[in-house]
């Protein structure tokens, strides 16, 4: 692990490949899994505030779930995460006849009917973020349901920090993500990133 700006950041985020292939894996993230999406405090606001404008997008189990238990539950370890259906689907699942799943917040946010995306944890995966002391932990998650992402990735040689730029700005700030394509600069050069 590497510090940059009070953050401890896995060598695997410079040295692991990955780009979202939805063609192959169809968004299955979406729907798997045993507990929700990550959210913050602040997000929970954020998801209850999209409500109205994604609400006639969401599968009728969702809305159902939403309205008996609100957008979020504490999962096992007592972190807030958004809540889900038949124990496995978000709530935030866009109903669709496609093969494809895909967000109703994020597809709202691309159609400029909401200013805010989706959870930040959403945007950032594979990266998972812990608190390790005082500072943030910036790890990569291995799923086995993201493998078509490793192969296209390892295809277009895109390292998972660049294939994050976007989320990792909008987590950490510009500042930090320059200092992180300084690392990755450096790392190349001593011989770390093959």
């Amino acid at each position: 692990m590497i510090e940059i700006l009070n953050t401890l950041v896995s060598l695997d985020l410079f040295k692991e490949f990955f780009c979202c292939d939805l063609e192959r894996c169809h968004g299955i993230c979406c729907v798997e899994g045993d507990a929700g999406a990550p959210v913050s405090i602040e997000e929970v606001g954020l998801l209850e505030d999209a409500l109205d404008v994604v609400w006639d997008d969401l599968k009728p189990q969702a809305q159902q779930q939403i309205e008996h238990e609100g957008v979020v539950y504490p999962d096992k370890d007592g972190e807030l995460v958004t809540q889900i259906v038949d124990n496995k689907d978000c709530v935030f699942v866009k109903s669709s006849d496609t093969p494809c799943t895909l967000c109703a917040i994020d597809s709202a946010y691309r159609c400029g009917k909401l200013h805010w995306q989706k959870p930040i944890s959403c945007a950032l995966y594979p990266v998972r973020l812990s608190q390790v002391g005082g500072m943030t932990a910036v790890n990569v998650h291995r799923w086995d349901i993201c493998q078509p992402a490793r192969d296209l990735g390892k295809k277009l040689q895109m390292p998972v920090y660049q294939f994050l730029k976007e989320p990792l700005i909008r987590r950490f700030g510009q500042a930090w993500w320059d200092e992180c394509e300084v690392a990755a600069h450096e790392l190349k050069k001593a011989g770390y990133l093959d």
